[in-house]
């Protein structure tokens, strides 16, 4: 039985588009490797040592390497590719129904009882990206005081608000009634309150953003390890994305350099059971703004972290780093893309490295830990569990 196993979240770092991409226009899309071709290659020496170039041609990243960790890629079978879908399927719940989306903006129900709930009206209710269409109405938010709602391609019910109008535990409470509303067929994936300031009429976000998650229709993985009497600590927005639940312990982070010393301290700690990470960073700032340089230099920023994490593991520990989507920076669009996403898994006392080839589902991550942690099998994925250990 396995120690402790961290499980790191690269919001977004996806690999390639997966074979049913068309279905969601995002052929072509390869998160990884378009970013590395966009800034002529990337520096990222301590992935390359755990084998992520063998899992596709990433300018910079040599494949010849005698890997120092597991590789392989996944895709996902939930009917969606957003945040929500792709870390419950990572705990073994597979979304068979996308969540609601709204490219004409919300009906008029919807906002008719949010503005009733807030008594305000609102500004927008359309189609956008989070940082342009502050710039396009954050003057008349600010002087007329309504907060300013939009979504994207993905179910998301986005409010936006400068922190000096509504406070941020305001506009929080927003969010929540939002939630409410939000329900049956408009049981949109995530209501996120979208805090910013004003410098010198720049309109910029700020990093507490709080996403609001339906819950998991059904227990995933980290509810049964809380039940069977095991800590579960979720670093980032893990709690905001699981509605709160199957968490022991919950440390908010509000950027990748924060995240990444948390789970160090966790790791640390004397305890068995499950780190879940969500390193954001690479999606909402650079993801969705176009951005291959940031993107770019989030890669390396971890990298750089990477030995001090697998320093502090213990013996008995495991490292499984993968992703929950793509948003491929290089590309048109500012949605997230329908990709695969790598899987590298490292641990002190495994069997010597090997590639674990294409997974058909991020499930397969849920049944491994289930079975390394629990020895439970679960309904969804396919443990690979007995090939980290086995010869």
């Amino acid at each position: 039985m396995a120690n402790k196993i961290i499980v790191i979240v690269l919001d977004s770092v996806g690999i390639g588009a997966s074979p049913d991409a068309h279905k969601f226009g995002d052929e072509g899309s390869n998160t990884l490797v378009n970013t590395a071709k966009a800034v002529g290659g990337l520096n990222i020496p301590n992935l390359e040592s755990f084998g992520i170039g063998k899992i596709d041609d990433i300018m910079g990243v040599s494949k010849d390497v005698d890997e120092k960790a597991f590789y392989g890629k996944m895709a996902e079978t939930s009917a969606a590719k957003d945040t929500t879908s792709g870390h419950w399927e990572i705990m073994g719940v597979i979304t068979d129904k996308p969540f609601p989306t709204y490219p004409n903006g919300f009906p008029d129900e919807v906002i008719e009882q949010f503005t009733k709930s807030t008594g305000l009206s609102i500004l927008g209710n359309k189609t956008a990206s989070g940082t342009e269409i502050i710039q396009e109405l954050g003057a008349e938010h600010i002087k007329t005081g309504c907060p300013i709602v939009y979504t994207s391609a993905d179910s998301v019910f986005q409010i936006a608000a400068c922190e000096d109008v509504i406070p941020v535990e305001s506009l929080y409470e927003m969010c929540e009634r939002a939630r409410e509303i939000l329900k049956g067929e408009h049981n949109v994936g995530r209501v996120i309150a979208r805090p910013f300031i004003v410098e010198t009429g720049i309109y910029t976000r700020t990093e507490r953003r709080r996403d609001f998650s339906v819950p998991p229709p059904e227990d995933t993985l980290l509810d049964r390890t809380v039940r069977s009497g095991y800590e579960v600590v979720g670093v980032g927005k893990i709690g905001d994305i699981f509605a709160h639940r199957g968490l022991t312990r919950e440390i908010h982070a509000t950027n990748n350099h924060e995240g990444i010393l948390n789970t160090i301290e966790c790791i640390k700690e004397n305890f068995k059971g499950i780190v879940f990470t969500n390193l954001i960073d690479f999606d909402m700032k650079y993801g969705h703004r176009n951005d291959p340089e940031g993107y770019a230099g989030a890669l390396e920023s971890f990298d750089h972290s990477l030995p001090v994490l697998v320093d502090a593991l213990s013996a008995g520990d495991i490292l499984i780093i993968t992703a929950d989507h793509g948003c491929d920076p290089t590309t048109p669009g500012t949605d997230h893309s329908r990709e695969y996403v790598p899987l590298l898994v490292f641990g002190k006392q495994l069997n010597k490295p090997r590639s674990l080839g294409i997974r058909k589902s991020f499930a397969d991550v849920g049944a491994t830990i289930s079975e390394a942690l629990l020895k439970l099998k679960c309904d969804n994925g396919k443990s690979f569990f007995q090939e980290l250990i086995s010869g």
